[in-house]
């Protein structure tokens, strides 16, 4: 039976782990009194076309500090393999019976639900004439704002597949590097912002994300891009914090 677009099951994976390998524990640490994926999870919370958030995280011990917190929090969850991190999405994908996956990193906790909203938008609109939609591939989002929605049966394809150590760590590398093989679709913005970094991989870059979250969350809870981008822009100090971190490289073609 063919799936009705109008009722697909839309599903934000959020994978999260604590054994990082520059800032380990980040998805615990704390601002304002809260783990940063309490931050991730509540702006996530805000969108309007999903239909339910699973933490996806990993079996190790260290991440049992994930799996209490979820509990406490009342979340969903799901525990899989720490490096094939593919697997695991496809485990979740599976578990909670998604027609329509969407990948958001537990290092965002600025990330914006309207950017959310406008990549399953655009994928659901048309689908199912896309296998993957993103604002990844042809980068002018900041990085930290990073959405992809693919179909469920493109996780089945990227199962058989993606086969070295790289490509199961990181999801969807291999549809980024075969798109002859996929149908996609990028989501650009017309001004450039790609060297905003948004995201915390680096003690500077949990230093930026604090300073930008203390100064809005108190008085506005629901900034969004734009309010960030200007709080950075009356604090152009806070960007060079982490002007120099460099992005993890992957064997992504060009």
């Amino acid at each position: 039976m063919a799936i009705d677009k109008f009722h697909l099951n839309t599903v934000i994976v959020l994978q999260a782990r604590m054994s990082s390998t520059r800032l380990p524990g980040k998805t615990m640490k704390s601002i304002l009194g809260r783990p940063l994926l309490s931050f991730v999870l509540e702006r996530l919370q805000k969108c309007k076309c999903q239909d339910q958030i699973i933490v996806a995280t990993t079996n190790k011990p260290l991440d049992k500090q994930i799996v209490d917190f979820c509990r406490r929090e009342h979340v969903d969850y799901y525990i899989g393999d720490e490096s094939d991190v593919l697997d695991r999405y496809f485990q979740t994908a599976q578990a909670f019976g998604a027609d329509v996956v969407v990948r958001v990193t537990g290092d965002c906790p600025l990330i914006d639900p309207a950017i959310v909203d406008e990549v399953i938008s655009f994928y659901v609109d048309h689908y199912p004439k896309y296998d993957y939609v993103s604002n990844v591939i042809d980068r002018t989002y900041p990085r930290g704002m990073d959405v992809e929605v693919f179909s469920l049966k493109c996780l089945e394809a990227l199962k058989r597949y993606a086969v070295t150590p790289e490509e199961k760590e990181h999801v969807t590398l291999y549809v980024l590097n075969h798109r002859d093989r996929f149908t996609t679709h990028s989501i650009v913005i017309k001004k450039d912002l790609s060297d905003y970094r948004l995201t915390v991989d680096t003690e500077e870059d949990f230093r930026l994300i604090r300073n930008i979250i203390e100064a809005l969350y108190p008085t506005n809870r629901q900034f969004t891009m734009k309010d960030i981008l200007k709080v950075l822009d009356e604090h152009p100090d806070w960007k060079e914090l982490n002007v120099h971190v460099k992005q993890k490289e992957t064997t992504r073609n060009t």
